[in-house]
């Protein structure tokens, strides 16, 4: 069941967690590379403040972005900045979404994000929640996986397979995490052509391979080879 207010409180933990992280950086350590190709921590840790303000836009019925070059060119600008104005500006993004989300609103109503995807407004904490998580891990300064809340990873997995479900090019699948990293728990993803493999193992490895961060070698696949999914 969502529940944005919780999911709202658990963004806040989160970027605090991200923050402190941060904190412990340096100038230089932000023109390092982050885990994501062609991306440093700095050009991360933009983004993070910029899909805030993002959100903060869809909350109140904006465009999420103004187009996808603006996005991009926001991100660029305000990758190369020094360690003080990225923590300022994460701080300030994240009060912006706070305050956004304790804002009276209609939570039920549908809401556009990018090229055409609707959520319910409820979703959109934890959407949020997704960013600062997994790109904590992005960053690779110490934050895994496996570091994760177990609530979350267990969300985070059940999000993506519903993603992908339905999907004809994603062969029919049967999750099963098995402990570790996230606990245990069981889903479905996938087409509906054939019968399912299953996949199954630690959590955080279930999550990092449907969330494109893990190749699934950490895996253990019967009845068919690992189906490949598409980028997200």
């Amino acid at each position: 069941m969502i529940d944005h207010e919780r999911d709202l409180a658990s963004v806040q933990e989160a970027t605090e967690r991200l923050l402190s992280a941060v904190a412990r950086l340096d100038d230089a350590a932000l023109g390092r590379p982050s885990r994501l190709p062609g991306w440093t921590r700095g050009h991360l840790l933009a983004h993070v403040a910029r899909n805030a303000d993002a959100l903060v836009n869809v909350l109140a019925g904006r465009p999420m972005y103004i187009s996808a070059e603006a996005r991009d060119a926001d991100i660029e600008r305000d990758a190369r900045r020094p360690l003080d104005e990225q923590l300022a500006d994460l701080r300030e993004s994240a009060d912006r979404v706070r305050r956004a989300g304790e804002a009276p609103a209609d939570w039920e109503r549908t809401v556009e994000l990018r090229n055409g995807v609707t959520d319910r407004a409820a979703r959109l904490p934890f959407r949020r929640l997704v960013e600062v998580e997994i790109h904590h891990v992005d960053l690779d300064v110490g934050y895994e996986l496996e570091d994760l809340p177990a609530a979350f990873t267990e969300r985070e997995i059940s999000f993506l397979a519903d993603r992908f479900s339905g999907n004809p090019a994603v062969a029919p699948a049967r999750l099963l995490a098995t402990g570790g990293g996230g606990g245990a728990g069981e889903w479905r993803t996938g087409g509906d052509q054939g019968a399912p493999v299953t996949v199954s193992g630690p959590a955080a490895e279930l999550v990092g391979w449907l969330a494109g961060r893990r190749d699934g070698s950490g895996l253990e696949v019967t009845g068919g080879p690992l189906p490949s999914l598409p980028p997200l």
